[in-house]
């Protein structure tokens, strides 16, 4: 590949300034007025032109990809399986995991982990942006029991723990949201099965141990606490949160000691004077920090 990039730069011409004209060479000049250019410089130019084409020839070798945990989904050589549970937890509640496409290939996602902690019938992922009763009937019909919850912090979302003592039917499957806040929204909003689960949301003071990843607010906690918290509470079992931790803990802790930093979250930024981009100059957009500023729920 580096050779093919080097071949390109070489074929094609430069973008000078305006202001570098000063500085041009009498071939670039002669060039410009319409001179002959020297036979030495286009033979020269023949030259290099060769070189280059000979590039084109050589064998490109593909990247290799690391060989990975079947498991925990980690390169071999940093696999986080000591860090799991000897054998799935038992539980009784039946965890949806509805993925966006770019969470996919992430390399520090947390849903494997997650995954690889739970019975692999208590723990589906579906990957994608759309979700109708015609593309995924098993997913239509889990959204229309009365026992099914979706865990997203809307104006309508109750208090996950003050519901469940009210509740006339005990919840039996929990349906969590795997993206960034805007790819959450746009999946939640764009997508009529799920507004058919009662919206439920965590009224937690724990922060985030997901710190290499930066996070909208300081209340904000990556897919895989959110479902830590709600397992634990759903099951009625702190044990369960412990343990689905672990991983992330583990995870956190090797990238700090290999040269990852904490990344502090956005409102704690903007709140400090550190946030490190100017401002954006969309009124959405600014409106949004504004509110981040004020803690102001978004």
């Amino acid at each position: 590949m580096e050779s093919q990039k080097e071949a390109r730069t070489l074929q094609e011409p430069v973008a000078r300034p305006s202001g570098a004209s000063s500085s041009q060479t009498p071939n670039d000049k002669e060039r410009r007025e319409g001179g002959a250019v020297p036979a030495a410089a286009a033979l020269g130019a023949e030259a290099d032109d060769d070189s280059a084409d000979g590039l084109w020839e050589l064998p490109v070798e593909p990247a290799e990809r690391r060989p990975e945990c079947t498991r925990c989904s980690r390169p071999q050589k940093v696999c986080l399986c000591p860090f799991l549970p000897a054998h799935p937890l038992h539980i009784s509640t039946h965890l949806y995991i509805i993925q966006h496409p770019a969470e996919e290939n992430k390399v520090l996602r947390t849903v494997p982990l997650l995954a690889a902690c739970l019975p692999q019938d208590k723990c589906k992922v579906k990957i994608g942006r759309r979700f109708s009763e015609e593309r995924d009937p098993e997913l239509s019909t889990v959204c229309r029991k009365s026992g099914t919850l979706i865990l997203y912090p809307g104006s309508e979302a109750a208090n996950l723990e003050e519901f469940i003592l009210d509740s006339p039917v005990y919840p039996s499957t929990i349906i969590i949201i795997d993206g960034t806040w805007s790819q959450a929204k746009d999946i939640f909003y764009k997508n009529s099965l799920f507004r058919h689960p009662k919206q439920v949301q965590l009224k937690t003071s724990i922060s985030s141990q997901y710190v290499i990843r930066m996070q909208p607010t300081n209340r904000c906690l990556s897919t895989l606490e959110c479902a830590a918290v709600a397992l634990s509470i759903l099951e009625k079992n702190n044990y369960i949160q412990e343990t689905l931790l672990r991983p992330l803990q583990a995870l956190c802790s090797f990238q700090l000691q290999h040269g990852a930093q904490i990344r502090l979250s956005k409102e704690h930024l903007l709140k400090n004077g550190l946030y490190p981009k100017p401002m954006p100059k969309n009124k959405r957009k600014l409106r949004k920090m504004e509110l981040l500023m004020n803690s102001v729920k978004i």
